[in-house]
């Protein structure tokens, strides 16, 4: 986890949060921000972060994770389930993969090439919405709203295209995403783009950033298959974006 730190987490942040950075944006863009972001908050690329939830590996586990993301960059989640299943998903330098397993000896996932790669890059696009910041137009994020509602955020993951789109309550913060992202999850050995996302049940502002700290995610978000598709619901205990405050490390 160390060594993942100093390479997602090595930029200084650009500055501090203004009115300034979301001049000509769409209204309901800028009411997202205002929402998300607090005035004078750092404006971090990536943040660690702690986690505990569910997670459908044919039944219900629960699990306590660690992660690292830096959404134009990549990340590393590092997890423990029901006590007996450990690994990590991970995705730097345009490579993905996933290695788990069963009380430390025996295999029980394991996840690499071309297609897995892409997949996990799309997940760099849901998570986005847990570091606004990382959104704003400085970085390269082009966004345009559908109405007062829905907006939608484009970027580049590597060699991925990134379209997220999110629909907001009255205030301006998330109420759900949704992106096509690349993946195989019913192991047909067919990869194809698919619906991916979830639904926001809460917030907590950490460090400046109110962020979505509850939800569910996964496969087939808003069609009839979404019962099956959800496989993780997540709680955020802790975001802390003070690992990319700092100079680089020498």
């Amino acid at each position: 986890m160390t060594d993942w730190r100093r390479q997602l987490c090595h930029d200084p942040p650009a500055g501090r949060f203004g009115p300034a950075e979301t001049v000509g944006l769409p209204a309901p863009v800028r009411r997202y921000f205002a929402a998300s972001v607090a005035d004078g908050a750092p404006l971090a690329t990536a943040a660690s972060l702690r986690m505990r939830g569910h997670i459908r590996v044919r039944w219900w586990l629960p699990f306590r994770a660690r992660q690292i993301v830096a959404p134009h960059r990549g990340f590393i989640w590092s997890a423990r389930a029901a006590g007996l299943i450990a690994g990590s998903d991970r995705y730097l330098d345009g490579v993905g993969s996933m290695d788990w397993r069963l009380v430390g000896l025996v295999m029980v996932a394991h996840g690499d090439g071309p297609d897995v790669s892409r997949s996990a890059a799309g997940r760099c696009g849901v998570e986005s919405m847990l570091l606004p910041t990382a959104l704003l137009p400085r970085f390269g994020v082009r966004w345009e709203a559908t109405d007062d509602e829905h907006i939608s955020a484009h970027f580049r993951v590597g060699d991925t295209p990134i379209a997220v789109r999110l629909t907001l309550d009255p205030t301006g913060l998330v109420r759900s995403v949704v992106t096509p992202r690349w993946g195989d999850p019913d192991e047909t050995g067919t990869w194809a783009w698919l619906r991916f996302g979830g639904e926001v049940t809460g917030h907590r502002t950490f460090g400046g950033l109110t962020v979505p700290s509850a939800g569910r995610l996964g496969w087939h978000l808003g069609t009839d298959r979404w019962p099956t598709g959800e496989f993780f619901r997540f709680e955020i205990t802790d975001l802390d974006v003070s690992a990319a405050t700092g100079p680089p490390p020498g």
